[in-house]
């Protein structure tokens, strides 16, 4: 089995992965939508889609583990069956979708959610609701499946309700774990997967499974107030990467 064998593709990879466990394990994933972007750069994004589903698979092994039963049950009641109906979306249109359009809307939500927020000084804890939940949650699933980005629109929902920093990330990560173990089955009829994919992924796993852990152990250290700053920081620059990519790729 052969790999990518583009060493611009190692240059970029390394760090992505990298960013995204530590995401994962320690922020509850909000900086895991930067990877596909990035890889995008020297490799066609379908493809990195598929080459990231494997390594975001087992990246959510370890953080199952490690918050097993701390998300917020009522939350999971409405954001899972929102996430599913995103992915069915995204399985259907798959094939007909322009990622640099996906990007942009991304880069928008993203965006246009961090400048509202700094504009509030101490905006009050919003309740969860079943309608933005289904709504975000459903685009969350969407974006998950054909760019695993889900995360600016989990955020924009999720963060709001200023919940614990940790249960923040173990809701993240059981809704993540559970879209991404579903996604397998429609990347699988779609033949996204590949002999040299699966290898490359494969390659990647010791990196993913280190910087899982590395965020693991960062998430101890981290305050509340410095976790939802962290998170504001990553999804602002998530938004504006996703805005560049989408745009360069169109003019």
């Amino acid at each position: 089995m052969s790999v990518v064998s583009d060493p611009w593709f190692y240059v970029l990879a390394l760090p992505a992965v990298m960013l995204t466990g530590i995401s994962k394990g320690g922020l509850g994933g909000g900086a895991a939508g930067v990877a596909v972007p990035l890889l995008a750069l020297v490799i066609s994004p379908r493809q990195a889609a598929a080459i990231m589903l494997p390594i975001l698979c087992i990246m959510d092994l370890p953080a199952i583990h490690a918050y097993f039963g701390r998300w917020d049950k009522r939350q999971m009641r409405i954001i899972v069956p929102g996430g599913l109906l995103g992915i069915a979306i995204g399985t259907l249109s798959f094939r007909y979708l322009d990622d640099n359009w996906i990007r942009l809307l991304l880069g928008v939500i993203a965006i246009g959610f961090v400048a509202s927020s700094l504009r509030k000084t101490n905006p009050a804890a919003r309740p969860p609701s079943k309608a933005k939940g289904w709504f975000w949650s459903g685009l969350s699933g969407f974006t998950s499946f054909v760019a695993h980005a889900g995360g600016p629109p989990f955020v924009v929902y999720m963060l709001p309700q200023k919940l614990d920093k940790t249960v923040f990330v173990a809701t993240s990560i059981i809704f993540f774990a559970i879209c991404n173990f579903v996604k397998i089955g429609p990347y699988l009829w779609l033949g996204l997967f590949d002999w040299r994919n699966i290898a490359t992924s494969a390659l990647l796993a010791p990196v993913a499974i280190f910087s899982t852990y590395l965020g693991l152990w960062l998430h101890k250290y981290i305050t509340q107030i410095v976790f939802y700053r962290i998170i504001y920081v990553l999804l602002g620059a998530s938004g504006i990467q996703l805005l560049y990519s989408g745009l360069t790729r169109l003019a």
